[in-house]
């Protein structure tokens, strides 16, 4: 069973800070060299594994197992492209990391059997240099640059190859180490309680559970800065001289976008697997969102769903993060729950109007709370789903996802209060994995 665990990377001095970028930086530009001649091939209609020798190229700065780790991971992720095209998935090959203009992205991988990792009282990691960094920085033959990491492991096991890159979201650097650990070591959930996802953009995810517990994590903040990004990156465009169609700064704000969001879908999924493992929730049920994927008359839906919420990798964030607590992920079809009416059914005398629900019985409430406890009653079968606490709204601060101090529900008036907790307010660490 494979589980990874995530740390912070500090630098002891501002030259070990400088040779580590340096590092990286060379591991990105083989990957970028290698990657471009792939490309190159496959679009020319050549096999894209006759390439030229790019560890001999680099191994004088990286090292050559760690120049061979990085041309090993470009091999996996081409692999990964190929398979995709024959499951009949339209995928795009595999991209660049960054440029030398715009700045590369800084990430390396380390063999598994050339780093050392300690973790305690003074924790520590050691990687392997390339001799000419070794030379330009005065590092002695056999000298390793040492890093100081903080976090404690979650698991312990047999070490796998090691990815360190730097965090630009967050200005760190962080190391992801997978570990291979016994199945018997499997966290399991403390009960048989279900969950269900409604997934969208102004609430990025409102959850229902079997014990009556409901979460809402909020998004329009987060939605309006990723729209203020591409309204920016639209104005720049349009002053593009003729003929040309990105600049330096277009495309470092395209990855500050895509960074910001990636960086609150993995701290939302991590925040929200915790509480549920701690509700006893061993199933998810999570709508498929195919058909609204392919097309909707809204621009503006289109925009979210497409580009700012990226479902399809929301879910595989999703399902491996729960793999980690025995948590199962099923994508169900959730047609109709948005407009079906949680207490009598009723689906066409019914309206919406921003987060609030209504149906000519009289009931009226929060939309995407509703239609995720509707969702889960048809996925629930014979179990049966607790009454309504108030729900724990939370939003995005940047780091973490904090709830909001209570007031009035004015998008649920009538709705059955019976349970008035509030989980335990136990938060993610954006740190951890």
């Amino acid at each position: 069973m494979r589980r990874t665990n995530t740390f912070a990377v500090r630098s002891l001095s501002g030259q070990d800070e400088r040779l580590l970028r340096d590092l990286l930086d060379a591991s990105a530009s083989l990957w970028n060299e290698l990657t471009y001649e792939r490309r190159q091939n496959f679009f020319d209609g050549e096999s894209v594994w006759d390439t030229a020798d790019y560890r001999k190229q680099y191994v004088g700065v990286l090292g050559s197992a760690t120049a061979q780790q990085a041309i090993r991971k470009n091999s996996e992720a081409w692999r990964s492209f190929f398979a995709a095209r024959e499951d009949g998935e339209d995928t795009a090959p595999p991209g660049y990391w960054g440029n030398e203009d715009d700045g590369r992205e800084l990430r390396t991988y380390i063999r598994n059997d050339q780093y050392s990792l300690e973790t305690g009282e003074r924790s520590r990691l050691e990687i392997p240099v390339g001799q000419d960094l070794k030379d330009e920085y005065g590092l002695g033959y056999h000298e390793r640059l040492r890093l100081e990491v903080t976090g404690d492991p979650k698991w312990e096991g047999e070490q796998g190859r090691l990815e360190l890159y730097y965090d630009e979201v967050a200005d760190t650097f962080r190391a992801i180490q997978p570990v291979t650990v016994p199945d018997s070591r499997r966290d399991s959930p403390l009960a048989e309680e279900s969950a269900a996802l409604d997934v969208g953009a102004n609430n990025l995810v409102a959850c229902t559970t079997t014990t009556g517990q409901q979460y809402l994590y909020e998004g329009r903040d987060l939605f309006a800065r990723f729209r203020e990004t591409t309204e920016e990156i639209a104005r720049l465009q349009s002053k593009l001289r003729e003929g040309r169609y990105s600049s330096r700064r277009i495309r470092r704000l395209y990855r500050k976008r895509t960074r910001r969001r990636d960086h609150a879908q993995d701290a939302l999924v991590r925040d929200l697997m915790e509480r549920l493992y701690d509700e006893g929730v061993a199933t998810v049920y999570v709508g498929d969102l195919t058909d609204v994927l392919s097309a909707h008359w809204s621009a503006e839906v289109n925009e979210k769903t497409h580009q700012f919420w990226a479902f399809r990798s929301f879910i595989e964030r999703l399902a491996t993060t729960a793999e980690e607590y025995g948590i199962t992920v099923e994508v169900e079809s959730e047609a109709y729950t948005t407009a079906e009416c949680p207490v009598c059914g009723e689906r066409d005398e019914t309206e919406r109007d921003g987060d609030v629900f209504r149906c000519s019985c009289g009931y009226e409430g929060h939309a995407d709370l509703g239609a995720s406890r509707t969702f889960l009653e048809r996925q629930a079968g014979e179990s049966e789903v607790g009454s309504m606490a108030r729900p724990v709204r939370l939003t995005w601060d940047d780091h973490n996802w904090s709830e909001l101090p209570h007031s009035p529900e004015r998008a649920r008036p009538n709705e059955e209060r019976t349970n008035q907790s509030t989980g335990d307010g136990k938060f993610a660490s954006v740190g951890t994995a």
